[in-house]
């Protein structure tokens, strides 16, 4: 097996390849075996190295050494290729879909990951792009198309810069009317403060938005919220939906399929794991088993599936 480890030299503020990369060199230097470290030039790079990697009968672990952004490259460069699978080491400041898995300091372990266990995941494909963790239109996608702007301020984390972001987008963010439909169902059309669909729980540094999502069973999480109360109320409620506790609202529609389309009015934000833009028109739609992802041996993943501690029918607390 080949190891290759791709850099964002840009994650954790710049502090965290200086972190990852003595460890990375370590290990093999004790260990031994086949490895190589990328470290990307610019954005979107990290993509077109997967993509062009050679890749024979051998198989190759891509990780992900940074934030989401650089877990969305590496996915979207591995997607579709024979015998690659994809870890992550994060070192962002959200790395929200890691959660599922462990905390940051279990993940960012280079044996633990190394030694790790190849689990099959679903993946979201949207408009040409694939997401592992979630995608979304309304309020949210707003929110994270403007949250780029608030990470650039030295004191704000990954969840403070999405919490400023919010705040910013409640002003004047909440007119979008939707038409919307998923699977076969019939399409409805209301006012609608946002769409998400999830396949695994977290993201905007830690709201978990679709707190019962799987990412392997084969079905995303949508959830529909309606633009029906007050921002007053809707501000009251924010901590509420970071906690995930809003599936049970009577303004949220809350339904397990397979795809999701939706129309809006006028050029509406589409978030796409993170990656922004603007349109009228988008479906997310589930590719079932798209992706080997490496679970490092320092998570207690399995465990907690087995146990049920991690299922469909209850939120998990990290």
């Amino acid at each position: 097996m080949k190891y290759v480890f791709v850099i964002n030299p840009g994650a954790g503020k710049g502090k965290g390849r200086a972190m990852i990369e003595p460890q990375i060199r370590d290990y093999f230097a004790a260990h031994g075996g086949d490895y190589e470290i990328h470290v990307t030039t610019r954005a979107y790079e990290g993509i077109d190295f997967v993509r062009d990697y050679p890749v024979g009968d051998e198989v190759v672990r891509f990780y992900a050494c940074g934030g989401d952004g650089t877990l969305f490259e590496v996915v979207n460069g591995a997607y579709g290729k024979k015998n690659v699978e994809v870890g992550v080491l994060p070192l962002g400041s959200g790395n929200d879909f890691i959660r599922l898995f462990g905390t940051k300091e279990q993940l960012c372990n280079v044996e633990a990951q190394v030694n790790g266990r190849p689990l099959q995941l679903d993946v979201i494909k949207c408009m040409g792009k694939i997401a592992i963790n979630q995608c979304s239109m309304g309020l949210d996608a707003e929110i994270c198309a403007e949250q780029a702007t608030f990470k650039k301020f030295p004191l704000l984390s990954g969840e403070a810069a999405y919490t400023a972001s919010l705040l910013y987008c409640f002003i004047g963010r909440l007119k979008s009317t939707f038409t919307v439909q998923i699977d076969d169902g019939e399409p409805f059309t209301q006012p609608t403060l946002f769409c998400f669909c999830g396949n695994s729980r977290w993201y905007g540094g830690g709201y978990m938005a679709a707190p019962l999502a799987m990412p392997d069973d084969g079905l995303l999480d949508f959830v529909v919220v309606k633009k029906s109360v007050s921002r007053a109320k809707l501000l009251s409620l924010s901590q509420k939906y970071k906690r995930g506790e809003h599936l049970g609202w009577d303004i949220t529609n809350f339904v397990r399929g397979k795809k999701m389309t939706i129309h809006s009015e006028k050029p509406a934000a589409v978030n796409i794991d993170g990656e922004c833009e603007y349109v009228t028109d988008c479906t997310f739609e589930i590719v079932e088993k798209g992706i080997t992802f490496v679970v490092p041996s320092s998570s207690t993943y399995f465990d907690d599936v087995e146990k049920g501690i991690i299922c469909d029918s209850k939120p998990l607390r990290r």
